[in-house]
């Protein structure tokens, strides 16, 4: 395919947003029909959990503190300090902690997965591809989805409990709130339905990151100054979905007044 001028032109944007839609159907397509490269899938699930949990665990760890310290510091000045647990429960749990894993992941594994696939498409390898009668989506675009949807849930759960670590540490030792007070004001406020509602936007920020860092490695032209324009954009966009998924299971399971119920 000849390369589209004006890479950073609107109509190049649209080509790859309906190239990325497409590429949702044809993956959804071929898991039904089983048709991937299994064997790839483990390569994937190391660099996408693992090789990304130093930097998750860091950023759920001081996140959980700094949220835990600010909202201590309000609940402290109406007599409502042992309830921070709660306070915690309710937005870092369900919204802080899976947003800021998905983020993280998003910017270490999606730019990579769209700079490499990037690569292979301006110098060709996914051509290549074709001729050895190999579906670039079975061996290059299926693992990758797998592994996302796969660790992205996992180390939200990771991330999670550290986070909650964090904010006991700081709810302790500069509130002097003891640890079993806030657990049991953040268990009061936590259902079984949050850890299944994790579970789900797990998979669909995964989902989300590797798709659309995929899609834009496969619509990447040029040279690689391309390339890495690419991998800048897939993680913004990524990060973009991810925040549009979140508001919109928000808005869907979210306990709005039935009066503004959208």
């Amino acid at each position: 395919m000849a390369p589209i001028s004006g890479a950073n032109s609107h109509p190049y944007g649209c080509r790859r947003f309906g190239f990325t839609l497409l590429l949702i159907g044809q993956i959804c397509l071929h898991l039904i029909q089983g048709k991937t490269c299994w064997q790839r899938i483990s390569e994937h699930l190391f660099k996408t959990g693992p090789g990304s949990m130093i930097p998750v665990l860091l950023v759920n760890v001081m996140a959980g503190m700094i949220f835990t310290i600010q909202t201590a510091r309000q609940l402290e000045s109406v007599g409502a300090l042992n309830s921070v647990g709660g306070a915690f429960a309710l937005a870092f749990c369900r919204e802080l902690a899976p947003i800021l894993t998905a983020s993280v992941v998003a910017g270490q594994v999606g730019s990579a997965f769209a700079a490499e696939i990037g690569a292979m498409k301006v110098t060709e390898q996914i051509d290549a591809l074709y001729l050895l009668k190999t579906d670039p989506i079975d061996y290059l675009i299926l693992p990758r989805v797998v592994a996302c949807c796969a660790m992205v849930p996992t180390l939200i759960v990771l991330g999670l409990v550290f986070g909650i670590g964090g904010g006991i540490f700081a709810a302790a030792q500069f509130y002097q709130v003891p640890p079993p007070v806030f657990l049991d004001s953040a268990r009061s406020f936590l259902k079984t339905t949050d850890l299944i509602s994790l579970g789900f936007k797990g998979m669909l920020f995964g989902g989300a990151i590797g798709t659309i860092s995929c899609g834009w490695g496969m619509t990447t032209y040029g040279g690689v100054k391309q390339v890495g324009e690419s991998a800048t954009a897939a993680v913004v966009i990524s990060g973009i979905g991810i925040f549009a998924i979140d508001l919109a299971i928000s808005l869907l399971l979210g306990d709005l007044p039935m009066g503004k119920r959208v």
